[in-house]
């Protein structure tokens, strides 16, 4: 599931951080970009030019290296010429929904009607194929199911397809566990020779569309695969995939097909949020776009965000936006009045244990890692939060704040959980009916049990020392020259020793965000924290006193006013 706030925005504080090493050796005649490349693991010649200069012809791989390609498009192809039904079956979140727009666009600009899209609903249907959609679908007359983001792990729900006569292709990015679906195809870059492993969903359909145009006559004209990579770009930095490898030419070339999208839903989305087009990051995608597709499905239905990104049609499309806008609002609504909830019964408790374990059966477990963020960051503790999903099963989301690893916790309390799973500072499980009542105290005793093992052995590396007269425009070329930042490519975090700021202010409809100011040679630099307050921080920013701030740099186009500013990470 997407969790770009949590790798792009990077405001998750930590304990310990560690001035990166100097660079063995000049690797660029920029000092501070040499210094970036080796941070990164960049010393090879070749390595450090196909980073800086991603060329979309010759670092891209052959689509028919995907396990099964070769009989995905032939079946596909077949459908198109017997004009059999098909259908996009493809997950709800922003990886899924991009991906289903890539093979709906192929499907209409080739001329094929013939088929319908079907996203499963998050609370009622869960993840991936189930059986009462094959059968929904069987019914429609459909032949051939091809599935975005999703199949690899459904057996039951593809040999259900197989018996109702319906063939399935799957295309999917998922590790493999266990016993493979025996459907006709499975085309996953964790499975067979494909030199690159880690596309997303719309990354692995957008190579299907690539061999369907390679090996169909469909008279398109040259390139025209190339305007669905805004798509691509958005699913693939969404989807918390490392932007390496081919995955940093689909998003890198992602964001300028992006920035120049004919797509009228996005033109009403990013107008609406005061968000500049033509100067659309990575950071847009996971603060404005990504959040409301996924509010479509974390509140009602994901078809709103598919239909307001496939939509050709402007009124729709305003339309669809209008509604999309009026779900992430209830989405926020609904949050906050959980976690008011939330708050007013940790108000009752006589002292606050080391984990917050604390759920509701009437939440939506779509909605509950939301909440917890918030509380993990303001209580300063690990918080696990569940609800109860459409077919009755308890489902919930950790997040640690910053030092405890929630994985090592859950692991230590595995009898509580059906599933679980994560990273230290964020994870899912599902808990076992009958330990839902015991699940509190069977998390403190994994935390007490525990002691100095709970914490995570994880440090945040600060790439450089910096003035803070260094925050220019040469610097800000020099980053541009390395972005677009998520997974394998973090956003570069500088050091700001000593600083003073001359002013210290909460801003926002209700003063939610910190901003500090700095006096520089070249006027004032501002330094941003969205959704804190100076306390959090393990030194609070006072006026004129001295501090050490941890922060990213970034060109922020709100309301189409250019500034060059700071994103505060952490004060110290």
């Amino acid at each position: 599931m997407s969790n770009v706030h949590a790798i792009i925005i990077g405001t998750l504080r930590m304990s310990k951080y560690r001035l990166a090493g100097p660079a063995p050796k000049r690797l660029h005649e920029n000092e501070l970009l040499s210094q970036l490349l080796y941070n990164r693991g960049l010393t090879d010649e070749t390595d450090i030019q196909s980073f800086l200069f991603p060329d979309y012809d010759t670092h891209r791989h052959d689509p028919f290296l995907l396990n099964d390609m070769d009989k995905a498009v032939q079946r596909v192809l077949l459908a198109i010429r017997q004009d059999e039904r098909i259908a996009i079956y493809s997950d709800y979140d922003c990886d899924g929904i991009p991906g289903a727009v890539v093979l709906h666009d192929f499907f209409k600009a080739v001329g094929f009607t013939n088929f319908q899209n079907y996203i499963p609903h998050r609370h009622h249907e869960g993840f991936g194929l189930n059986v009462a959609a094959i059968k929904k679908l069987a019914k429609d007359g459909v032949k051939l199911i091809i599935t975005i983001d999703c199949g690899t792990a459904n057996v039951e729900a593809i040999k259900e397809a197989s018996g109702l006569g319906v063939d399935v292709i799957v295309t999917d990015h998922h590790e493999p566990s266990g016993l493979l679906p025996e459907a006709l195809a499975i085309v996953n870059p964790k499975l067979g020779r494909y030199p690159f492993k880690e596309l997303c969903g719309a990354g692995v359909v957008f190579k299907l569309v690539e061999a369907l145009i390679a090996k169909g006559e469909f008279g398109l004209t040259p390139g025209k695969e190339k305007w669905w990579l805004d798509m691509v770009g958005l699913a693939t930095i969404s989807d918390m995939v490392p932007l390496l490898g081919e995955n940093r030419v689909l998003a890198r070339y992602g964001l300028e097909v992006l920035r120049k999208s004919r797509r009228p839903g996005l033109h009403h989305l990013l107008r609406k949020a005061r968000t500049s087009l033509r100067h659309l990051t990575e950071d847009d995608i996971g603060f404005t776009i990504a959040p409301r597709i996924n509010a479509a499905s974390r509140m009602d239905t994901p078809e709103d965000a598919f239909f307001m990104l496939s939509s050709t049609d402007e009124g729709e499309a305003g339309a669809r936006v209008e509604h999309l806008e009026k779900l992430n609002n209830e989405r926020k609504g609904t949050v906050a009045a959980m976690v008011k909830e939330l708050k007013h019964r940790l108000s009752e408790m006589l002292e606050l244990p080391n984990v917050l374990v604390l759920g509701n059966p009437l939440w939506r477990p779509a909605l509950v890692g939301l909440a917890a963020n918030s509380l993990s960051e303001e209580y300063n503790r690990p918080v696990f939060l569940w609800g109860r999903d459409g077919n009755g099963v308890i489902k919930g989301s950790c997040r640690s704040e910053g030092t405890t690893s929630v994985v090592r916790l859950m692991e230590a309390a595995r009898d509580s959980f059906l599933e679980h799973g994560g990273h230290h500072f964020s994870g899912g499980f599902t808990v076992k009916e009958e330990a839902i009542f015991t699940l509190p105290q069977s998390i403190y005793d994994a935390y007490a049990s525990l002691g100095e093992k709970v914490i995570a052995d994880e440090t945040a590396l600060i790439d450089a020392e910096l003035k803070l007269e260094d925050v220019n425009q040469n610097l800000v070329r020099t980053l541009h020259s390395l972005a677009p930042f998520g997974v394998g490519n973090p956003k570069p975090l500088f050091s700001f020793r000593g600083v003073s700021p001359s002013k210290v202010e909460s801003f926002g409809k209700n003063k939610e965000h910190l901003k500090l100011v700095f006096e520089v040679p070249q006027g004032r630099l501002e330094a941003i924290a969205f959704f804190t307050s100076p306390e959090q921080f393990k030194k609070e920013p006072e006026i004129g006193k001295s501090l050490d701030l941890l922060a990213h740099v970034e060109e922020s186009f709100f309301m189409n006013r250019l500034q060059t500013r700071l994103r505060v990470v952490d004060v110290i």
